[in-house]
């Protein structure tokens, strides 16, 4: 392994968060040419996740940084319609497959996920027995009839332990980790599979790459999403190994750095660093899924925000409540919101406030969340700090009616 220069450039924590929030599409003048499709290409990851509240989290992502782009335009903007097998198909502008987590993928990474599909084929364990002839009955049915759910499969099964997995919902999601298969779609947040050789264009449509290759591709790619981070922070973006990434920091196209106050060494996309990060803040709510602060450690380092998602703290232990979205304003998370949706009203069932400071922010955030999901009223039920509910509330007020008019 080739040694790593010493670090060249000292950033102050800052100069590190300023280059951070531009890396992500959220500090200067957000390209709404591209729209969804170039967020997701500038972000490489768009993780998935079955809690809807305010919106689901991927169509969450593209709203933070682009304001209230309508809804359907998002999902359209991720999923190219199917279209029956006998025809020619519209060549994808994404995939799913396990990232971060289960994330929307820009399609042209599809190559560099081989080592990852490898990886799965060689796995010598797994949670669920597959059952004989169901992973052949699969990829059959699907060249045949696809592109299908697990339910136009068959292999829906209605139970209380989702764990609890039909054969062929086992085989078809076996074929996905493997690669044969691909989700090239989410129908009522359902996986639509189809075969990766009729849905993967076909230049793309390859494992030559080595396991090193794909990694290292992914280490720079996640380099420039992050504009700066720690070696821990680079490989939870893809969840890489670290021996991994250390085989490949070297000749990623990535340069050392430190961070005043950072414990550890840190590492920045030599493009982050030629311009000073300069524009406009964006003021908006966040999901808890948000690459931005997907990683509580480094969302502490960053911001010195602590943030913990309670959906699943069991409700008298929560703090902040069910699905608590930080507030980004100014370059800072400033509170957080946990919302609702009622018919005509976005509810804010519970609202953190770091102090009076705070207050137009979130008020500004909640009105631009309420005219996204076409609610025209908002009701603040509860505001820690007490001390701040009617400044809250009076300022929500005056923000409703200013954007009515």
């Amino acid at each position: 392994m080739t040694p790593l220069p010493p670090p060249t450039t000292t950033l102050t924590p800052d100069e590190a968060r300023r280059i951070i929030l531009r890396a992500q599409g959220l500090l200067g003048t957000p390209d709404r040419r591209s729209g969804v499709r170039g967020t997701l290409r500038h972000l490489g990851a768009i993780q998935l996740d079955t809690i809807s509240v305010l919106a689901r989290s991927h169509e969450l992502i593209p709203y933070a940084r682009l304001g209230a782009v309508g809804r359907t335009t998002v999902e359209s903007a991720y999923w190219t319609p199917t279209t029956p097998a006998k025809t020619t198909p519209t060549p994808p502008h994404a995939f799913e497959y396990w990232s971060h987590a289960a994330c929307i993928l820009p399609i042209e990474e599809w190559p560099h996920f081989a080592f990852r599909r490898r990886a799965y084929r060689n796995r010598p364990h797994w949670n669920h027995d597959l059952p004989t002839g169901a992973y052949t009955q699969v990829l059959d049915q699907l060249r045949a009839e696809g592109p299908l759910t697990a339910t136009d499969l068959g292999g829906a099964k209605k139970t209380s332990d989702w764990w609890d997995w039909s054969g062929t919902k086992v085989a078809v999601e076996r074929a996905l980790m493997y690669g044969e298969v691909v989700c090239v779609e989410r129908r009522g947040w359902k996986r639509v599979y189809d075969l990766a050789e009729r849905a993967i264009p076909q230049p793309l449509l390859h494992d030559d790459l080595t396991d090193r290759e794909c990694v290292r591709r992914l280490v720079r790619l996640a380099g420039e999403a992050l504009g700066v981070g720690t070696k821990a922070d680079i490989a939870d973006y893809h969840r890489l190994k670290s021996d991994q990434v250390d085989d490949v920091l070297a000749d990623s196209g990535l340069i050392p750095v430190t961070v005043d106050g950072w414990p550890k060494p840190a590492w920045a996309d030599p493009k982050a660093l030629e311009t000073t990060p300069r524009g406009r803040h964006r003021t908006t709510l966040l999901s808890p899924f948000d690459s931005l602060i997907w990683d509580r450690a480094r969302t502490e380092r960053v911001f010195g925000f602590t943030h913990r998602l309670e959906a699943y703290v069991p409700k008298p232990k929560r703090v902040h409540g069910y699905f608590a979205m930080p507030v980004l304003a100014g370059g800072r998370l400033v509170g957080r919101v946990d919302p609702a949706r009622e018919p005509g009203t976005l509810v804010a069932k519970q609202v953190s406030l770091d102090g009076p400071k705070a207050v137009p922010a979130v008020a500004q955030a909640l009105i631009e969340a309420a005219s996204w999901v076409d609610r025209m009223d908002i009701r603040v039920e509860r505001v820690d700090p007490p001390s701040l509910q009617d400044a809250l509330a009076k300022e929500t007020r005056r923000a409703l009616i200013t954007a009515l008019r």
